[in-house]
């Protein structure tokens, strides 16, 4: 049964950011620590389960999501400096009759406020962020705020500016990189996978500047274990080449990110104001569950097959617990849920119940 979500969609991001969280993960209560008897990079924890960068705002967020059992909680992309959020409405309500396949995806997606099981969602944020300064301080609270047993992972990005060379474009990834270092998180992900800007844009897909990216992050930050989030490949080839620099330059893949669709309200008008850019936007939940499985196997296949160390985190339409046992069974080191954590903030006790021993 959905719940009050933590994060409000019918108030603005700033809202939410200032006020949040709300829901369950505001109810005071407090899940006891765990033992911590599963490996995460390296890092000791007590589950293989968290939440992916999106929902977590802010260290408030991220106590909160500690508090109820996700032991591995991913702080909402940063970036080298401030970026303003999309207008909102920032997230509303699909209704795809079963997966939102390829095919699918092709049609228009009709959004509303309607959230029904089971649940799938369009979100359109544009990864904003706060000045550097600002986010640093606070994503040292979150990094203060885990537990024993869990860990706090930031994620961060470049940012495109007008009349950019490639060069610059790597180089602020490098420096968003950096200053996340500097915050003494013990994990960090580097986000090639926006959706807000259409496939074409996503960093991802252009394997000689992921290459780029990865390899100046991994100049800058050292030994320190870094998670690349990218979306889903279509294409084995082009997988296996993404592989190929996972393996080299990164410790962890984490994907999918979400699935593109065109999304309009019932009269057949642009569903999220402002850009017309924004007519297309990332949808997840239930209905990418398969896009996320198929990741999985595919990503987990081309490891084993090249004798690559990195791990897989498994990300799309976790709702309940038998999605994170398939995802397991798929191949996922770790899994991550973001939709069905957001309108449920007891599914990680509900998981743990379900598969003790993951």
């Amino acid at each position: 049964m959905l719940q009050a979500p933590f994060y409000d969609p019918t108030q603005s991001y700033e809202d939410n950011y200032d006020h949040g969280p709300f829901g369950g993960f505001s109810d005071d209560v407090i899940f006891p620590e765990g033992e911590a008897r599963f490996d995460f990079l390296g890092i000791p924890v007590s589950y293989p389960l968290g939440i992916p960068a999106g929902p977590l705002l802010n260290s408030a967020f991220c106590k909160a999501a500690f508090e109820k059992g996700f032991d591995i909680c991913v702080y909402k992309t940063v970036r080298s400096g401030a970026f303003p959020c999309h207008p909102f409405p920032n997230v509303l309500a699909i209704h795809p009759e079963g997966d939102l396949t390829l095919e699918v995806l092709k049609k228009p997606l009709i959004a509303d406020a309607e959230y029904s099981e089971p649940l799938s969602i369009t979100n359109s944020f544009g990864v904003p962020s706060k000045d550097a300064g600002v986010w640093q301080e606070d994503v040292q609270k979150a990094v203060a705020s885990a537990r024993e047993g869990q860990v706090l992972v930031v994620s961060c990005m470049g940012t495109v500016r007008a009349g950019q060379s490639e060069r610059e474009f790597v180089d602020d990834y490098i420096l968003a990189a950096k200053l996340s270092a500097e915050t003494g998180a013990r994990v960090l992900e580097t986000n090639l996978s926006c959706p807000n800007i259409g496939n074409e844009g996503l960093v991802c897909y252009n394997l000689d500047t992921t290459q780029k990216v990865a390899k100046g992050i991994r100049g800058v930050i050292g030994s320190t274990p870094l998670i690349l989030k990218v979306g889903y490949y279509r294409d084995d080839a082009e997988l296996e080449k993404f592989a190929e620099i996972a393996n080299e330059y990164a410790d962890s893949v984490a994907g999918i990110n979400t699935l593109q669709g065109e999304v309009r309200d019932v009269e057949g008008g642009q569903a999220l104001p402002g850009s017309p850019a924004r007519l297309r936007s990332g949808v997840c939940g239930a209905g990418i569950k398969w896009a996320g499985l198929d990741f999985v196997r595919r990503l987990k296949a081309i490891k084993e097959r090249r004798g690559f160390t990195f791990s897989i985190e498994g990300v799309g339409g976790v709702m309940t617990p038998r999605d994170f046992k398939d995802y397991r069974d798929a191949g996922a080191d770790t899994v991550m849920a973001a939709t069905g954590a957001m309108w449920n903030p007891y599914l990680a006790k509900e998981i743990l119940a379900a598969y003790p021993d993951a």
